[in-house]
């Protein structure tokens, strides 16, 4: 029985509160530092789910496809982000749908703070930090290049910064709108890499992308301001009270805070509107660039082709393995036979 506990404070989630409802008793959860044990837990899970996706599935495409080095790479990185992003979509969007939270837009801030969560708004929430706190040592493990490891680091940082602040602050449910917005957007992006890296010419996946990352960021820009300017400002408990989880609340009430945070938010989101418009307009010179050359070559081509026509047309043509010439004459002269 010992033994039992000990595994359950690996495996379930822990802190779990019976809160009363109209129906009877509803079992919930808060965080604490238990949760640190269980993230370790699942961070081996998901170092172990990782290396069999590799192993059985991306290695044996990079050996049909015999990719290069910094392809290879990049379609293992693509690989791995495309199964994640594609489990973590189903999964928050079945959250987010049993919870209510899409039917019912004003749950995200009313009743704020939402101290107590249900098992699986936990549990995704743990499996979450445990999966980017993995992509570490995978750095490692996957021997990734140098000049790559800024970016994915940057992309690390970013996304447990997100999750963790998410989880801590009491913001779940607006957390989970905002991942599932996200990984949405990066599950296509990383399929038309794969698609691209199969067959250099398909790219018709980026153009569906380009439309999904468009609809997302005005989802998302509007989401803020939907939560942020009207929401918050609006919930009955204005106090900053840390031991009830409320922190935000009292600040939103102030109008020129409030009007500071969406400032950012909107500068924030127009940057990255920015590399993206940026990002677009390279792709597409690029392609323009390559369009171009290919009608130049195959211009040079034909010209060439018509001009060994016409040298063939100038030098007569064979018959029976003697030239002959354009009026069926032999061009050689004949010789004169000696009365």
């Amino acid at each position: 029985q010992v033994t039992a506990k000990t595994a359950f404070l690996f495996i379930l989630p822990q802190y779990n509160v019976s809160v009363p409802t109209a129906d009877g008793e509803l079992v919930q959860y808060h965080y604490g530092l238990k949760d640190l044990i269980t993230i370790l837990f699942y961070i081996f899970i998901a170092i172990i789910l990782h290396a069999v996706v590799q192993e059985y599935a991306l290695d044996k495409i990079n050996r049909r496809l015999h990719l290069s080095k910094v392809k290879h790479s990049k379609f293992n990185e693509s690989g791995q982000l495309v199964a994640f992003h594609l489990t973590s979509v189903i999964w928050c969007l079945y959250v987010v749908v049993t919870e209510g939270y899409i039917s019912n837009p004003r749950s995200l801030w009313e009743n704020y703070p939402h101290v107590y969560l249900p098992y699986q708004v936990k549990f995704f929430y743990l499996c979450q930090l445990a999966y980017w706190l993995h992509a570490l040592p995978e750095l490692y493990f996957q021997k990734v290049r140098k000049e790559e490891i800024p970016r994915q680091l940057r992309c690390i940082a970013l996304y447990l910064l997100h999750i963790a602040g998410a989880y801590l602050l009491n913001l779940t449910r607006l957390g989970l709108i905002l991942l599932l917005l996200q990984y949405l957007a990066e599950f296509f992006f990383h399929m038309a890499r794969l698609v691209y890296f199969t067959d250099e010419n398909n790219e018709k996946l980026f153009n569906v992308w380009a439309v999904v990352f468009v609809v997302t960021r005005l989802f998302t820009l509007t989401l803020y301001i939907l939560v942020i300017g009207f929401g918050l400002p609006r919930v009955e408990s204005q106090a900053l009270d840390p031991e009830r989880g409320n922190f935000f609340s009292f600040l939103f009430n102030n109008i020129l805070f409030r009007m500071s945070v969406l400032l950012l938010v909107c500068l924030f989101q127009a940057s990255v509107m920015w590399r993206f418009i940026h990002f677009q307009l390279r792709r597409w010179r690029e392609y323009w660039n390559e369009q171009s050359s290919r009608k130049r070559a195959a211009a040079a081509a034909a010209g060439t082709k018509q001009q060994t026509k016409l040298l063939k047309r100038d030098s007569g043509y064979h018959e029976n393995g003697v030239v002959k010439a354009e009026n069926g004459t032999s061009p050689r002269t004949k010789k004169l036979k000696s009365p």
